[in-house]
């Protein structure tokens, strides 16, 4: 008489053991690609899945009496990034040294035309209100993500992060860290003028 196979030598008692290895793979994986990045020193060695993909969707308040050129500044939707228009999304806070730093090329930015937005992030009102008084609101629009959530989303390690948004509402490029004047001309105008000749194209 042939002695049966006991429970641990069924081969379907196989495919469990390998489906619940998977994730452990893929954890194993992402934190190995954060490791790289971290003792590179260089954020933007970690991938963005979102390339390529619409923004997600959506909807933040404002930040309550932040003033701009033009009265009130509105809170930001997904909505604004589906014009037709290519723009920039910039993640801040006021606690975030490098973000302060980068204000000033922000501001020019806004300067020559282009359409930039912002997500508050982890912040409080009154103190995302003070910086923009301080130092400036070259934002059309801002969304106030106070539990951080929207940020989330889009895939934020940590602030400041610039995106470029084509006029479909596809993020195009992403920059992790803070800007400086060599990133802007090498990569944020050249993300920007591409976008804007894909979607000239599409309509």
């Amino acid at each position: 008489m042939t002695a049966s196979a006991s429970p641990e030598e069924t081969p379907g008692n196989a495919k469990p053991k390998a489906t619940l290895l998977l994730p452990l793979v893929l954890v194993a994986m992402l934190l190995l690609l954060l490791l790289i990045a971290l003792r590179t020193g260089n954020p933007s060695n970690l991938p963005s899945a979102l390339i390529g993909k619409p923004v997600p969707e959506f909807a933040l308040a404002p930040i309550p009496n932040a003033q701009g050129d033009n009265g009130p500044t509105p809170g930001l939707s997904s909505a604004a990034f589906k014009t037709g228009k290519v723009s920039v999304l910039n993640v801040w806070a006021t606690w975030c040294a490098p973000c302060v730093a980068e204000h000033p090329l922000l501001i020019e930015l806004g300067q020559q035309g282009i359409p930039l937005f912002s997500i508050n992030y982890k912040d409080k009102p009154e103190a995302a209100r003070r910086f923009l008084a301080t130092h400036g609101n070259p934002y059309r629009a801002i969304g106030a993500d106070e539990n951080g959530f929207v940020a989330i989303d889009f895939g934020v390690y940590g602030v400041p992060e610039t995106f470029v948004i084509d006029g479909d509402g596809k993020i195009v490029y992403r920059h992790p860290g803070p800007l400086s004047p060599e990133i802007i001309a090498d990569k944020i105008m050249p993300a920007i003028k591409k976008a804007e000749r894909a979607t000239a194209g599409r309509s």
